[in-house]
């Protein structure tokens, strides 16, 4: 497959500052020490999922393949470490050569994760593998909290349409990565350009208040819209009398727009009383569209009004109250010398409860019952069992620092669809819980 239209539309900076100074200063003492070239293993994982959530949704994975291919020391860069003594100059010298050469596993975007599941798993030697820890981290933290929030709320709505709209409630380039992990947790469009030039997310959009009020009456501000955008346009009924902009915009339209959108008020009655009078004055195909601080909850609660789509901003982009996931980047095996065919050891760290880790470099594969729904999360360091050949979970990525795993955003979206499918019911459940299903270590 020709994978050069599924890179980002626009031109990437390179994103090795985008680091804590740590990983710095543990490359310069590791070059020094001679202990920089041993092979190593990092994964990621989380030790829980957030608070009362039932399984997680891996995203940001293509975005990360971007990051590591951008991840160079340009001069400029290079001036900036050396001007503020951040590190040596042999560390210097090191990076100005620095490409990742090494193999990337993990989880393909969109399927779900349980708490110790290895979702990345980074191979080569520590210096190399050492820095992309921070730009890793950060965009999967993101990214899958944000799928998490969507999926949540693509169950709740069951089948109707999501728009996300939250680019105004988040940094500019946070909104753009946001739009995408929503695409891929279940959401139909995005009303930010940059996400739909970027990364092909359909786009809509309709008119805010402040367009009704810029004209001398709201019929005005109707046959404007209509008259540039045609009678499918979205028309916005709650600036004033809702009732009375229903009636004006079908009186406009003739046959009804093609929607209305309700931004205030309580939803569940409004659009009750919105679809009556629409129908009774023959404008049946007009959809009905709401918005205003929707949730998952809300949109649960709105199951039973005759709502078309949701409109969702705040609290998707912000993760609907858990706007990190808690993944972590953890040494799980590293060899005992520089040697290429030095042996790999486990290696972990010693903590009091809540912090711990396994060591050793993880395959992960999930068991179904006969029906084919979950029943556990599988993780071993040894032989595979027979009983779960086929079901592994991780894919390839990259390959001696070539990227084999990019694919096309839908690919990530209808994964998702079908790894939540294959749940137990109760996942989808919107009540506080423990993960659905549980994680099991096989040694």
């Amino acid at each position: 497959m020709d994978t050069a239209d599924m890179r980002p539309r626009v031109d990437v900076p390179s994103t090795a500052l985008f680091t804590d100074q740590y990983e710095f200063t543990m490359l310069q003492a590791a070059l020094k020490a001679g202990t920089a070239e041993r092979r190593s293993v990092f994964e990621v994982f989380t030790r829980r999922l957030p608070a009362g959530r039932r399984y997680g949704v891996v995203a940001g994975t293509g975005r990360v393949l971007d990051a590591v291919e951008n991840f160079r020391f340009d001069p400029d860069v290079l001036g900036f470490l050396r001007d503020h003594g951040i590190i040596d100059e042999p560390t210097l010298h090191w990076l100005a050569d620095y490409r990742f050469s090494g193999d990337i596993w993990g989880y393909p975007e969109g399927e779900v994760y349980f708490p110790g599941s290895p979702i990345l798993r980074v191979e080569g030697s520590f210096a190399e593998c050492v820095l992309l820890e921070t730009v890793i981290l950060s965009i999967l933290n993101h990214d899958s909290a944000i799928a998490a929030a969507a999926s949540r709320m693509s169950t709740a709505a069951a089948g109707r349409r999501l728009i996300e709209m939250g680019a105004r409630r988040t940094h500019e380039l946070a909104a753009v990565a946001a739009s995408r992990a929503a695409y891929i947790g279940g959401f139909d469009s995005t009303s930010d350009l940059a996400a739909g030039f970027r990364y092909g997310i359909p786009t809509v959009g309709t008119s805010a208040h402040a367009f009704t009020l810029l004209h001398d009456t709201e019929r005005d501000a109707f046959r404007a819209q209509v008259d540039s955008f045609g009678r499918g346009t979205t028309l916005l009924v709650d600036t004033y009398d809702v009732t009375e902009a229903v009636r004006t915009a079908v009186e406009i339209t003739g046959t009804g727009p093609g929607a209305v959108r309700v931004d205030s008020g309580d939803l569940l009655l409004v659009a009750h009383r919105v679809r009556q009078q629409l129908d009774e004055l023959g404008a049946r195909d007009t959809r009905i569209v709401v918005t205003s601080d929707l949730d998952e909850y809300a949109i649960a609660s709105l199951a039973a009004a005759p709502v078309d789509a949701y409109g969702v901003g705040t609290q998707l982009v912000t993760g609907s109250g858990h706007p990190t996931c808690s993944m972590v980047y953890k040494l799980v095996a590293r060899a005992t010398s520089a040697d290429a065919g030095a042996p790999l050891v486990p290696v972990a760290k010693k903590s009091t409860v809540g912090k711990q880790s396994v060591g050793g470099r993880k395959w992960a594969a999930r068991r179904r019952d006969p029906q084919g729904v979950a029943e556990a999360e599988v993780l071993g360091t040894g032989p595979l069992p027979q009983e779960l050949e086929g079901r592994e979970l991780l894919v390839e990525l990259v390959k001696g620092g070539e990227v084999i795993g990019r694919e096309p955003l839908d690919a990530a979206r209808e994964r998702h669809g079908a790894a939540r499918a294959a749940l137990p019911v109760s996942a989808v459940q919107l009540s506080r819980g423990e993960p659905v299903i549980p994680t099991e270590y096989a040694g």
